[in-house]
């Protein structure tokens, strides 16, 4: 008699991620009276890094972002100095991956414009920026950063074109991009990048996924699917997928699984709702969790990814009440561990003018770094110049730890090499705390290097404190605003350390009592 064996799985499966919930800043600690834009384009308007936040704002005449410092929380003044250099509206803004004073603006005056933030954020207006691009025809209206190459910034706008630019030149205005991708046959949505930027995958408005080669612009692969209209497109590159977020063939809210080697079908499709509002994807390739945002929603879902049947694992959803337009993400390396934070949100609520930080936190009981939910993660060094790039060479990202006390990946110093003439050597950002030994001698003058390196070693040996952040030491203030700023620092890591202190006496008081059970109990037995 033969006997078959039947698999059976469970229903549910086992992940450490099943339980995440999300948790929204209090009111003090969220961006109130931001004067968020109306522009109906399908953008997040909205850009983080562990040092500032910036988001694009309404404004009369021309087109105006603000920058934030990401501590300068609670009301925003509404005469804050803002970025105001282009003659249209603004519809993207990106950071500069690695440096956390740099940023790029698109608009629809056709032009891409690199600016140069202070490290102590904006005192007046900034008109002049530091790199200006012109070669698209018509608005620019997406912008994406190389995530492995220091200075290599994409492009795309209504002309259809993609467009790569090379910033390291001393030019201030570049017209000429170092390459034009021209596969398109209609507004390009959305771009995503692999892990070493070997693959660019592209959603287009004629409902077209491609995946190019973007160094070369060849066409690899093509998806048309009839049933699937997408809107957004993101590479799994740890897991060599792609994930599309759009509309079924009824205008239901639909995400797509792809394989990247063959995009003639989908894997699998998911028919979410019935609402209208786009769907913004974000994918974390260290926790394998995809998150998926509705523009109008006020709900978050998020699934778990994996290399296997099902592929994709509901896991729950965040749920609030007011609709958001826009998100923010906050790099991992600004992530506060302690708390055992996976992800951060910055949600733009635009009936409140209110910026409200969210956080996606893993229950645990135990205070230690949870190693398990924080592997190596890509931090802020870049892995090669934007000519070894262009010259045929792919390298992954160097990778850093979020241990507190660990090495930090440091700003490499031929950023600054790279700009030109235009930027001084001092300008030049580590992580956000980090002290550079030029900066020391040029805001206080001393002449001795030795020492100067010696105190720059002590500061680097610092643990960080808070958002992932070391303790900045910089010069005495030198204007009021300065002032302020600094106070309002420092008053938020007293208020940090008051609550930490505080952990620690109720922890002590529950020891306490733990042995005083114990010796009552062995009293008794005795």
């Amino acid at each position: 008699m033969t006997v078959s064996k039947m698999t059976w799985r469970p229903q549910y499966r086992s992940s450490k991620f099943r339980h995440v919930f999300g948790k929204a800043a209090t009111k003090e600690n969220c961006y109130d009276g931001v004067p968020i834009t109306r522009n109906v384009q399908d953008n997040n308007f909205c850009a983080v890094n562990p040092r500032f936040l910036a988001v694009i704002t309404e404004c009369a005449g021309g087109g105006a972002f603000l920058v934030l410092p990401v501590h300068h929380t609670g009301k925003v003044d509404p005469h804050h100095p803002r970025v105001s250099g282009h003659r249209g509206n603004v519809l993207d803004i990106k950071w500069n991956p690695f440096d956390d004073c740099c940023i790029a603006s698109a608009s629809e005056d056709t032009t891409v414009k690199v600016w140069e933030i202070p490290s102590h954020g904006l005192l007046k207006n900034l008109t002049a920026s530091l790199k200006e691009l012109q070669g698209h025809s018509r608005r620019v209206s997406l912008i994406e950063w190389h995530p492995t190459a220091s200075n290599i910034l994409f492009s795309t706008g209504y002309d259809y074109q993609i467009m790569i630019w090379n910033l390291e030149c001393s030019e201030l205005v570049i017209k000429n991009p170092v390459r034009t991708i021209s596969h398109h046959t209609d507004v390009v949505l959305s771009m995503s990048f692999n892990t070493d930027c070997s693959l660019l995958a592209t959603s287009c408005k004629d409902r077209k996924v491609r995946l190019m080669e973007p160094r070369s612009g060849n066409l690899l692969q093509e998806a048309n699917c009839k049933t699937h209209k997408a809107n957004k497109v993101l590479i799994l590159s740890n897991l060599k997928k792609l994930v599309t977020c759009g509309a079924s063939r009824w205008n239901e809210r639909q995400i797509a699984l792809w394989d990247q080697d063959d995009m003639s079908v989908p894997l699998l499709t998911e028919n979410l709702d019935g609402s209208s509002g786009a769907l913004f994807p974000f994918y974390d390739p260290d926790t394998h969790m995809l998150y998926l945002a509705g523009k109008g929603d006020g709900n978050i879902r998020y699934y778990e990814i994996s290399s296997e049947k099902p592929y994709i694992q509901f896991l729950t959803e965040y749920r609030s009440n007011t609709p958001q337009k826009g998100m923010g993400v906050m790099p991992k390396r600004g992530l506060d561990v302690s708390s055992c934070e996976v992800f951060r949100f910055y949600k733009l609520v635009t009936i409140k003018s209110l910026i409200e930080p969210l956080s996606m936190i893993v229950p645990r009981r135990s205070e230690s770094y949870q190693e398990d939910i924080y592997p190596m993660t890509p931090g802020n060094k870049p892995a090669l110049t934007a000519e070894e790039w262009l010259s045929g060479i792919n390298k992954d990202p160097v990778l850093m730890s979020l241990k507190p006390g660990s090495q930090i990946a440091e700003s490499n110093s031929e950023m600054s090499k790279g700009l030109g003439n235009h930027r001084d050597a001092r300008r030049s950002q580590s992580r956000p705390g980090m002290l550079q030994l030029a900066y020391i001698q040029d805001q206080l003058g001393t002449k001795d290097s030795t020492e100067d390196s010696s105190h720059a070693d002590d500061d680097r040996s610092q643990l960080s404190v808070s958002n992932g952040e070391e303790l900045a030491l910089f010069s005495p203030p030198r204007t009021e605003n300065e002032m302020l700023l600094k106070f309002h620092k420092q008053q938020e890591e007293i208020r940090r350390l008051r609550e930490l202190l505080n952990q620690r006496d109720v922890r002590i008081k529950q020891l306490e009592l733990e042995i005083k059970n114990v010796k009552n109990s062995s009293q008794s037995q005795g």
